[in-house]
């Protein structure tokens, strides 16, 4: 038996706006799995018009995709988003073209606030590997150095895969000298190629935990805010601070066939599962559980209810 959770929508705080699936990476994990292939990029006038319609009710805008530099209307894209008095534009992206010093100028100048590129690996045979793309690793590396060379803010996201659970401490060791302002580690979802490539790139959560916890404790230590992303509170003792989700923005977002209108609830109603003992853990509330398909196919053994510390029994008076 598994537990799904009821949540009411709330207010949208920001948009998630898939741009296309196109993409210069071929990543092993990829939830998007073959849209790359079965859609094509949307219209711009489509995406503008979707800016102007949600700028009523938010002042937050995320362009991703697939890769949303392979698009080259996207400096115009956040021009108008820009121009429509969106407060944070956000580039969520492999980081590839920002090897180009004019390209992150250009983007800067049309108005980004926020950059968030992906690093799976600390070296180069790793990240490529997962990501299917000789020379990923060197252009994404170079890309965050110029972003930071030209004063902006980087918060990273790294997939926790099979293949780098291990190596997590040392890309968080690389991620803090390359000066980036925040990194997110996000256990895998199983979903799309990383759905087909299960038994290849999921993980173990309990053999992964160590590692995790070294490479947040690299990022507390360096005085960088570091998260987990898709790993329950039980997993990570300790490090409950770290957990994302309580800090992620109300978001709707625009994917190929449909609009999910509230991402917290789509998680917490569908993407997510609480297990039979998690209501006797302290941060059942909070807690929003792993991605549905790791307990499917993994079991709730892992999951191990955090129980509420014992009260103190004070001395009798006099001894």
């Amino acid at each position: 038996m598994s537990v799904t959770a009821d949540v009411a929508p709330a207010a949208t705080e920001r948009i998630d706006l898939k741009v296309g699936f196109g993409c210069n990476n071929h990543c092993l994990f990829c939830v998007q799995g073959d849209k790359r292939s079965r859609f094509a990029p949307r219209p711009e006038e489509e995406l503008r018009q979707v800016l102007r319609s949600e700028r009523a009710r938010v002042s937050a805008v995320v362009f991703t995709g697939g890769e949303p530099t392979m698009r080259k209307d996207l400096p115009d894209l956040v021009a108008y988003a820009r121009d429509l008095g969106y407060a944070t534009i956000q580039i969520q992206t492999n980081g590839r073209m920002f090897a180009h010093p004019g390209y992150v100028r250009r983007l800067v100048d049309c108005g980004a606030t926020e950059f968030s590129p992906a690093l799976h690996g600390h070296v180069p045979e790793l990240h490529d590997w997962l990501t299917s793309a000789p020379g990923a690793f060197a252009q994404t590396v170079a890309g965050i150095r110029n972003l930071k060379l030209a004063g902006q803010y980087v918060l990273t996201n790294t997939v926790v895969t099979r293949s780098n659970y291990r190596h997590l401490p040392e890309i968080a060791r690389l991620l803090v000298s390359l000066g980036v302002d925040q990194y997110q580690l996000a256990f895998v979802h199983p979903v799309g190629t990383a759905s087909t490539e299960f038994g290849r790139v999921v993980p173990r959560m309990e053999l992964a935990a160590p590692y995790l916890a070294e490479a947040l404790q690299v990022g507390l230590d360096a005085g960088r805010r570091a998260n987990t992303e898709a790993v329950p509170y039980c997993v990570l003792p300790g490090h409950e601070e770290c957990v994302v989700e309580k800090r992620i923005p109300r978001t709707a977002i625009y994917d190929a066939e449909s609009t999910i209108d509230d991402y917290t609830r789509y998680r917490l109603a569908e993407g997510k599962l609480k297990g039979p003992d998690c209501p006797a853990c302290v941060h059942f509330e909070e807690c929003e559980g792993p991605w549905r398909e790791y307990p499917e196919r993994y079991g709730w053994e892992e999951f191990r209810p955090v129980r509420p510390v014992p009260a103190a029994v004070p001395e009798p008076a006099g001894t």
